[in-house]
C-alpha cells in the first residue's frame, strides 16, 4: 500500500481547457472517446447534485429536534460543565485535552453566556436555569454534518464512482450513533470531524505527488497536520489517525527510494527533502499546535477551582485565589496535626482495637493497634509531631527532609511500621502503634519517618495544605499508603493504611489538613497577601501530561453500560444516555444495526478477498489485472488500515470502554464499504490524468486495428458493460441505504428521545437483547 489511492481523481479546476470525460480530465479532449461530452460534463454535475443532497439530509438530521430534551443527558454534565469553567476562569481537571471543550467554551463566549450553570445531574433543566444549550449543541451538530460531507468528498476525491460515494457517505448519515453524538454536548463529533478531515487532506496531498514541493502540496500537507493536531488534542486516541497516516507516508517514502520509479529515481538530497518536509508538516508543526492550546488552557483557566486537588502546591500558587494556600500555615514540633491523603481523602486514624491474629487467607499479624484510614474527621485522627530526639526543638519549625515522630494523642502511642505484612497486601508492611515506653527504647528506630514534601526543596517550612508529603518509614524507606478497599468489620470496614515499597508511586501523598492546637488568636493565622506565581509553561504542560495520564489508565472500574471491542463491529451494546418517566421517553445510545452488520460483514469480505488473491498469485494464479489490484491495496487497504488502526488498539486497554470509542472505526468501516461494491462489481474508476490518458491510448490503438463495423461493435460492447456494471452498483447501493434507512427509521425514537414508546415497541426494539428502560 503506497498511497491512499493509486489511481486517483483529478477534479476540474478553473482551467476552462480542461473538460470532464468520464470522469477523466483531459486537455480540450481526446480525438477519440467512447462518451458524448455532453455525458461527462453531466457526470461532474451528478457528483455535485448528489454531494448537494446528502448535505442537506446530513443538516437535517443532526439538527432535527435538537432542542429535545431540555435538560441535561447522560456526559453533557461533564463537557458543559468545562465550558462553565472555562467562562468563569476556574481551573479544573480532565483526562482529555483542551482543544474541544475550548470550542464550547468559545461558543458560550460567543452568545455571551457567563457560566453560571455547572450542569450537576443529569434531567436539570436548562430552561429555568437559562443556559444557551441550543448552541452548545449546534456545534456538534454542525461538525456531525460536516463529517458526512467529508466522507462523501473523501470517496469522491478518491476516484470512486457515485454510487461508491452515496453509499459510504449514506452509512454515516443514516447511522443512530453518529447522530446520537452529534446531537449533544459531547467532544466525540469534534474527534471525528477532524478524523475524517485528516484523511480527505492527506488524499488531496497525495494527489499533488507529482508536483513536489509546490504551492498545493505545501498547502494540504501542512492542513494535514492542523487536522492530525486537532484529532490528539480533542481526545489521545487521535494517535491512532497520526499511526494511519504515518504508515501510508511511510510505505509513499520507501516508494519514492525506488530506483525503478517510473516519474525517475530520486536523489538522496531530494529524497531527504521529501521526508524533512514530512516530517515538519506531520509532527514538529502539529505537536506545537498541540502544545498551543494547552497554553490557551493555561492562560485562560487563571483562578483557583475543583482541579486544583489534581495539582501541585507549585501549580497551585499560579492560581488566584487558592484556598490551599491561603489556608496554609507553618508547622511546628509539638503540634496536634490531623493527617488526609491526597486521593481518597481519608483521615490517618487509630483507635484502641487492635489486628485479628489470623486474616482470612491463614497470615499471622502483630496483633497491634489498628492504624486505619477514616474518611470522616474524629478526635482518633490526631497525631502530635515529635522530633527524634525526645525533648528538643520545641517551638522549631518542621522541615522538609526533617526526621520525625507521630504519637497518637488519644491512646498515647507512637506510629510505627515493621516487617510484618499488611492485611491486604503481603508484600507491604503493617502499620500499627506501641505504647511511649517501648518506643523511647528498642522500637526507636521503627517509630521513625522522614517528611518528604512533593516538589520542595530540602530544608523549606512544612506546612499545612500545601505542603503535600510522602511520610518514608526511615530504616525501611517505604511510604504510608492507602486505598478504596475497606478492611472487613473488624477494622468496621475502614480503610487499610501500609507501607508501599514503591515509594515513588503518587499515590503516596498526604498532607496536614488542620492543626488544632494552635489558639484562634495566634499569629501564626495572620495571613498577609500572596502574590500569584508563575511557573514556566511545559513545567505546567508536564505536571499536567503526567495527571492526565494517570488518572486516564485509573479509569478501570467496572461500568453498567460499558463495553468491549469485540461487541462493538456486531453492536451488541449500547449505552442509556437519558430517560423520563412520565413520558417514557428515552434516550439510547445505539447504532444502526443494520448498517453495523453491513460493514462488518464487509471488512470480513475484504480480508477475505486480499488472502484469496495472495493465496491465488501463490500459486501463478492472477484473477486481477494492474489497475484493479492497485486499487483495491492502495485505497480500499489505505481505508481498511484506518479501521484497524482505530480499532485493535483497544483491545490493549485496561480502561473503561464505551460504544462511541468505535465512531472513528465505523466511519473508516464505512470507506471500505462503498470502496468494495465498486470493487464487487468492477464499476471503472475515475482516473487521473495519466492513468486515463495511458488507457485510452491503448483502447485507440486496438480500435485502429479493427474494420469500422467492429469498431462500433467493440465500443457498443463497451458501453453496454460500463452500464451493467453501473447499474448494477446503483441496485446494490439502493437495496442497502433502503434497509439502512430501515434501521435508522426504526430505531429513530430511540435516537432523538421522542416518541415515547409503549413496552411493546421498547420489546420489539431490543433486537440483540439491548437492555432498554421502561420494557414494561
Amino acid at each position: 500500500m503506497s498511497s491512499p489511492n493509486a489511481s486517483l481523481r483529478q477534479r476540474p479546476g478553473k482551467d476552462k481547457s480542461k473538460v470532464v470525460i468520464n470522469g477523466d480530465r483531459h486537455e480540450d479532449g481526446p480525438a477519440n472517446t467512447y462518451e458524448p461530452l455532453k455525458n461527462s460534463v453531466t457526470r461532474e454535475w451528478d457528483y455535485k447534485i448528489g454531494l448537494t443532497i446528502v448535505t442537506i439530509l446530513a443538516f437535517v438530521t443532526r439538527f432535527f429536534g435538537i432542542s429535545h430534551p431540555n435538560e441535561v443527558v447522560f456526559d453533557e454534565v461533564h463537557f458543559g460543565k468545562f465550558a462553565s469553567y472555562y467562562l468563569q476562569r476556574t481551573y479544573f481537571f480532565d483526562v482529555h485535552p483542551p482543544f474541544g471543550k475550548l470550542l464550547f467554551a468559545f461558543v458560550g463566549w460567543l452568545v455571551g453566556y457567563d457560566g453560571h450553570f455547572l450542569f450537576d445531574n443529569i434531567g436539570d433543566s436548562y430552561i429555568d436555569n437559562h443556559v444557551p444549550y441550543l448552541a452548545f449543541r449546534s456545534l456538534p451538530a454542525l461538525l456531525g454534518a460536516l463529517t458526512v460531507v467529508v466522507v462523501y468528498l473523501i470517496m469522491w476525491e478518491s476516484g470512486y464512482s457515485l454510487p461508491a460515494c452515496v453509499l459510504a457517505a449514506g452509512l454515516v448519515l443514516f447511522d443512530n450513533s453518529h447522530v446520537g453524538q452529534t446531537r449533544l454536548i459531547l467532544l466525540d463529533a469534534t474527534l471525528v470531524f477532524f478524523m475524517a478531515l485528516s484523511i480527505y487532506s492527506y488524499v488531496k496531498f497525495y494527489k499533488q505527488r507529482h508536483e513536489a514541493f509546490g504551492r498545493k502540496w505545501w498547502k494540504y500537507l501542512l492542513v494535514t497536520g492542523f487536522c492530525m493536531s486537532c484529532v490528539i488534542s480533542t481526545k489521545y486516541v487521535g494517535a491512532f489517525t497520526f499511526f494511519t497516516i504515518g504508515c501510508a507516508v511511510l510505505i509513499d517514502l520507501w516508494d519514492l527510494l525506488d530506483v525503478n520509479r517510473r516519474e525517475g529515481a530520486l536523489d538522496l538530497l531530494t529524497f531527504a527533502k521529501h521526508f524533512a518536509a514530512r516530517a515538519v508538516g506531520l509532527i514538529v508543526i502539529p505537536f506545537f499546535f498541540y502544545l498551543f492550546w494547552f497554553q490557551v488552557h493555561f492562560a485562560v483557566l487563571s483562578r483557583s477551582g475543583p482541579g486544583d486537588d489534581f495539582m501541585s502546591p507549585e501549580f497551585q500558587e499560579t492560581l488566584s485565589d487558592n484556598l490551599m494556600h491561603q489556608a496554609s500555615v507553618d508547622i511546628q514540633y509539638y503540634d496536634y496535626i490531623t493527617l488526609r491523603h491526597k486521593d481518597t481523602k481519608v483521615y490517618l486514624h487509630s483507635h484502641p482495637d487492635t489486628y485479628p491474629l489470623r486474616y482470612e487467607d491463614g497470615r499471622v499479624s502483630s496483633q497491634g493497634q489498628q492504624v486505619t484510614g477514616y474518611p470522616f474527621n474524629d478526635t482518633n485522627n490526631e497525631w502530635q509531631i515529635l522530633p527524634m530526639e525526645q525533648g528538643s526543638k520545641a517551638g522549631s519549625l518542621v522541615l522538609n527532609g526533617d526526621i520525625v515522630k507521630l504519637r497518637h494523642v488519644v491512646t498515647d502511642t507512637m506510629l510505627l511500621t515493621h516487617d510484618v505484612a499488611s492485611p491486604y497486601y503481603p508484600t507491604n508492611q503493617e502499620f500499627t502503634t506501641v505504647p511511649l515506653d517501648v518506643a523511647a527504647g528498642e522500637r526507636h528506630n521503627d517509630t521513625l519517618f522522614e517528611i518528604r514534601m512533593e516538589q520542595g526543596k530540602k530544608g523549606v517550612p512544612f506546612k499545612s495544605h500545601s505542603g503535600q508529603f510522602k511520610l518514608v518509614h526511615h530504616p525501611t524507606k517505604v511510604a504510608m499508603w492507602t486505598h478504596t478497599t475497606p478492611l472487613p468489620e473488624w477494622a468496621f470496614k475502614q480503610a487499610e493504611i501500609n507501607g508501599n515499597k514503591n515509594v515513588q508511586q503518587s499515590s503516596n501523598i498526604w498532607y496536614v489538613d488542620d492543626i488544632p492546637s494552635i489558639p484562634a488568636d495566634s499569629p501564626r493565622l495572620i495571613k498577609e497577601a500572596k502574590k500569584v506565581k508563575s511557573l514556566p509553561f511545559l513545567v505546567k504542560y508536564i505536571e499536567l501530561q503526567r495527571a492526565m495520564f494517570y488518572h486516564n489508565n485509573a479509569l478501570t472500574s467496572s461500568h453498567p453500560y460499558a463495553s468491549l471491542p469485540y461487541q462493538w463491529p456486531f453492536l451488541l451494546r449500547g449505552v442509556s444516555f437519558w430517560t423520563q418517566e412520565s413520558t417514557k421517553q428515552q434516550i439510547y445510545f445505539l447504532g444502526n444495526p443494520i448498517g453495523y452488520w453491513i460493514t462488518a460483514a464487509l471488512l470480513a469480505v475484504l480480508a477475505g478477498i486480499l488472502g484469496a488473491d495472495q493465496l491465488s498469485l501463490r500459486r501463478g494464479l492472477d484473477a486481477l489485472d494492474r489497475r484493479t489490484r492497485s486499487r483495491l491495496y492502495n485505497s480500499t487497504g489505505f481505508f481498511f488500515l484506518c479501521w484497524a488502526a482505530h480499532y485493535f488498539p483497544f483491545y490493549l486497554m485496561g480502561r473503561q470502554l464505551f460504544l462511541h470509542h468505535y465512531l472513528p472505526a465505523h466511519l473508516a468501516s464505512c470507506l471500505v464499504t462503498g470502496a468494495l461494491v465498486e470493487f464487487i462489481f468492477n464499476v471503472d474508476p475515475v482516473l487521473d490524468d495519466e492513468t486515463s490518458a495511458t488507457i485510452s491510448a491503448k483502447k485507440d490503438k486496438v480500435a485502429s486495428r479493427m474494420p469500422e463495423k467492429a469498431r462500433r461493435s467493440f465500443q457498443t460492447a463497451q458501453e453496454r458493460l460500463k452500464g451493467q456494471s453501473m447499474f448494477a452498483t446503483w441496485v446494490a447501493t439502493g437495496v442497502v441505504l433502503a434497509a439502512v434507512l430501515y434501521g435508522f427509521y426504526f430505531f429513530f425514537p430511540l435516537t432523538y428521545g421522542w416518541p415515547g414508546l409503549t413496552p411493546d415497541q421498547v420489546n420489539a426494539r431490543k433486537w440483540l437483547g439491548y437492555d432498554l428502560h421502561f420494557a414494561k
